[in-house]
């Protein structure tokens, strides 16, 4: 009887003890700083009701605890941040005792207007999920879903301005297309003001959050007006919005991605135009021409951006942050179209840029982009949302994380 009841304390002891189920190397990017990794899960048996799943690091005074998290979908991915400055290092996935932890940093608050993706009791940004209406004796066309605003500074200054009166039609961060062809006939989904087209939100398929990143995925329709009084859906957008938490104070890092599609027989046609999807950033209305600068990757300021590609783009300006300057570095994923990616820019000259802020990532700026039935279009977009100001080296760094993958192997 107490051999029996020895060996029921010594499996219970070993079913609750850590156990390890892979374990992996990776080998950093070069010249990048710290990255999102995903780990694929495939084999690996990370399902149970009595345990959860811990990642540590192997280090030279020996293994520390990683925060991760996992996405589940068709294949499991386990997510961290990796510095690249570390150099190669070997990772330990366990199954662990179940314990109350804590959820992480992030989390999503959801009302009935829109979602907000908060860190560390900070907000990083709301995207607006119900129509927002334009201000009282403007004209209801311009009222719009299905946009990111406010977007904060880590230290709480509002970078994003929407409805301005030059622009109903400007919304924060928003991306929808100018001059398609839909069967021989133009549609506009960017003027909201020309009755054309306009573009909502219809609909979450998921909110997250979580110790390493939380964000959204929602789906956006394209609607073309092309008979009086009848909707035509003619371009079905996911949009995939990710906060990550860096672990660095001071900075927040968000991704968007869209992917595009369109359910029309005949496709449609994004004619070749300055102004139209990618990414369209409103800044805020203290930013003027004399106190908010430009500088692009290829080493462009403001007034030499307009119409040029590039890979990277800081624009910052005054703030009422402690520092008394805030800004965003916008990056372009090497494999978005066009890539180095043409731009749109406001300069000093044009549209009153004097005084206003507008920035255009427009991957169809100088030539069409034809949208065929039954194919999917991505691009993927980082924004780095900072206090202070930026170098561009540093901006170089924040690219290279977002553009090159550190290696796994198992």
């Amino acid at each position: 009887m107490r051999i029996t009841f020895a060996l029921m304390v010594l499996l219970l002891s070993s079913s609750l003890s850590s156990q390890e189920i892979a374990r992996f190397t990776v080998t950093p990017a070069e010249g990048a700083g710290i990255s999102s990794v995903a780990v694929p899960l495939d084999g690996i048996d990370f399902n149970t009701d009595s345990h959860r799943i811990a990642l540590y690091r192997k280090g030279s005074s020996g293994m520390s605890e990683v925060p991760c998290q996992i996405e589940r979908g068709s294949t499991a991915l386990l997510w961290f941040m990796f510095d690249n400055r570390q150099g190669t290092s070997e990772y330990i996935i366990r199954r662990e005792p179940e314990e109350d932890v804590s959820k992480g940093s992030l989390s999503a608050e959801k009302t009935q207007q829109a979602t907000s993706i908060i860190r560390n009791g900070n907000p990083v940004l709301t995207y607006n999920h119900a129509e927002v209406l334009p201000p009282e004796g403007v004209d209801r066309i311009f009222r719009r879903s299905g946009f990111i605003h406010p977007l904060w500074s880590p230290g709480g200054e509002i970078l994003t301005r929407i409805q301005p009166a030059d622009h109903y039609h400007h919304y924060g961060i928003w991306n929808p297309w100018t001059r398609t062809v839909i069967d021989g006939r133009y549609v506009d989904f960017w003027n909201l003001g020309g009755g054309q087209g306009r573009v909502r939100s219809a609909g979450y398929l998921g909110v997250v959050e979580g110790p390493v990143y939380a964000g959204f995925r929602v789906r956006h329709e394209h609607v073309a007006y092309l008979e009086e009084a009848s909707e035509t859906i003619a371009i079905n957008e996911l949009w995939d919005v990710r906060v990550w938490d860096t672990g660095v104070e001071g900075v927040s890092v968000v991704d968007l991605t869209t992917t595009l599609n369109t359910p029309l027989e005949n496709g449609i046609l994004f004619e070749a135009y300055r102004y139209g999807g990618g990414l369209g950033f409103r800044a805020t209305e203290k930013w003027h021409g004399d106190n908010c600068t430009v500088l692009t990757s290829e080493g462009r300021t403001r007034d030499e951006t307009d119409g040029t590609g590039a890979r990277w783009v800081i624009i910052e300006g005054e703030s009422s942050a402690k520092v008394g300057r805030s800004g965003v570095i916008l990056l372009s994923h090497p494999s978005n179209r066009m890539h180095p990616e043409p731009v749109r820019m406001w300069d000093t000259s044009a549209n009153r840029g004097r005084e206003n802020m507008f920035f255009n990532f427009c991957p169809i700026r100088h030539t069409d982009w034809m949208i065929e039935p039954g194919k999917d279009y991505a691009l993927r977009y980082r924004m780095v949302v900072f206090d202070g100001q930026v170098t561009p080296e540093e901006a170089e760094m924040f690219w290279r994380s977002f553009a090159k993958s550190p290696v796994v192997k198992f």
